[in-house]
């Protein structure tokens, strides 16, 4: 008799226990059909954490509430049901700069040679929608000051001015792309339309801002845990002439390898070729923004040279267990980049090398780093280099359809200073120096200084 009425009261309590689960569960799936799914994933970890779930129904509940949370979420924003994932992104970035340009560099009275400070902001906001067979369409639209046809194409500042007259915005990506399923070591993704540069290169190539406009296919190989290995290719419309066949397109390879040899040391290898088809085209007259300089023009502004580089870099990263004022592991990365373009006959080679301590962008962290630039003035062309890199002109270089002043592109050399602490996660604070002169300073200066020193203090907020 004892042990009928044990029986009994254990299987009181298991039903009574099942029962409570079941309300549990079907508490959390309307729960989620109108709260997050980072909401309801805390949810659960409290019914484990209380023993109501085990952590089998906890993963079971999971699949089923992220089920109809998907469903409830298609069903009140209307969309289709091969969307899987729709998510916004976006920054906002507030900017003080001032440019401090030595009093003795031009003639005196000359407007080029005050010093000048200003206030700018940058506006990112972007969509992207995953969808079933592999598929991703996104979009982004930016801020930027005009510049020939549109916005900036190698900024997205725009500057406090003007009475607070209402600001530009523009399409800054429209892409669609897809990345069939190649089995677990190899992966490729192809893209088209104006997308965020696919290739790897430091800022002396492609300013960070660029979003190119074309085709780029991206194939990469895990050789093993330690090792992988990526090809990157991309073909994209420079400046499409209605009036001639010959229209201008950037193409450009590039091959690459990371490295993890253990959790300490990290390397990375790459070799990239580019080649601006059409160069003789891209008169400073053209349809394209005239705003960096170095470059050497004919009479007619057209560039001298073809610009066809070839540009390697290496990294190596070093991770101590801790550093002073760190909160986490600290690593110290070394990093350098070669450009030789075999056209011209001199002034045809960049290179940069550099040191960064420690890595911004998570609560708490903080980074400091330095480097060293000198690009010369037909290495590559101007008008896709950093546009933060800049550097006095006692005089107009000659054909370029600009005056005397500051302007970032090529032939400059100097250093460059960054310091960075996060906030939170998405709240970072950034301080960068800028100390440039020119290689060679243009024809008809009348005085043997170039120096410009750029100060730029950020405050950046992501979502």
């Amino acid at each position: 008799m004892e042990t009928k009425t044990q029986n009994k009261q254990i299987m009181n309590a298991k039903n009574k226990m099942l029962n409570t689960r079941t309300v549990c569960a079907a508490a959390l799936l309307a729960f989620c059909a109108s709260a997050s799914a980072q909401s309801a994933d805390s949810l659960i970890d409290k019914l484990v954490q209380k023993g109501i779930l085990t952590e089998k129904e906890a993963k079971e509940l999971r699949a089923e509430a992220d089920k109809d949370f998907s469903k409830a979420y298609k069903s009140n924003t209307g969309l289709p049901a091969w969307v899987t994932a729709f998510k916004i992104n976006g920054d906002v970035r507030l900017r003080y700069e001032n440019f401090n340009l030595p009093n003795d560099q031009a003639i005196a009275g000359a407007a080029s040679v005050v010093d000048r400070h200003r206030f700018r902001y940058r506006l990112r906001l972007g969509a992207v929608a995953v969808m079933q067979e592999h598929l991703e369409a996104g979009l982004r639209f930016t801020s930027s000051d005009p510049a020939g046809g549109g916005g900036d194409p190698i900024s997205g500042n725009t500057t406090l001015t003007g009475n607070a007259w209402k600001k530009n915005i523009y399409l800054d990506l429209a892409y669609g792309r897809w990345s069939p399923p190649l089995g677990n070591d190899w992966s490729l993704t192809l893209t088209g339309g104006k997308m965020e540069n696919p290739f790897v290169f430091s800022d002396s190539v492609f300013d960070h801002d660029y979003t190119p406009e074309g085709a780029a296919a991206q194939l990469r190989w895990k050789i093993d845990k330690q090792h992988t290995l990526s090809l990157i290719g991309g073909g994209f419309a420079l400046l499409e002439l209605a009036a001639a066949s010959k229209d201008v397109y950037l193409l450009g390879s590039q091959l690459r390898l990371d490295s993890s040899w253990s959790p300490r040391w990290q390397t990375t290898l790459g070799i990239g070729y580019l080649s601006i088809a059409g160069s003789p085209n891209l008169a400073n007259a053209a349809a394209v923004a005239n705003i960096n300089a170095g470059n050497t023009r004919k009479a007619n502004g057209s560039l001298a040279y073809h610009m066809n580089p070839i540009v390697a870099d290496v990294g190596i990263t070093h991770t101590l267990d801790s550093f002073p004022l760190y909160k986490t592991k600290f690593p110290i990365k070394l990093a350098g980049e070669y450009i030789h373009n075999p056209t011209p006959p001199t002034d045809n080679y960049g290179w940069s090398a550099g040191v960064t301590f420690g890595k911004a962008g998570k609560k708490g962290l903080w980074e400091i780093s330095y480097r060293y630039k000198y690009l010369g003035a037909d290495a590559w062309y101007e008008e896709l280099t950093d546009s933060d890199t800049g550097a006095f002109y006692p005089a107009a270089l000659p054909n370029s359809g600009l005056g005397a002043g500051y302007r970032a592109g090529t032939n400059l050399k100097g250093h460059v200073i960054k310091a960075a602490y996060s906030f939170t996660d998405s709240l970072s604070l950034q301080v960068s120096y800028y100390a440039m002169d020119l290689i060679n300073l243009p024809p008809g200066s009348a005085f043997g200084k170039s120096y410009a020193g750029r100060l730029q203090v950020d405050m950046n907020w992501k979502f």
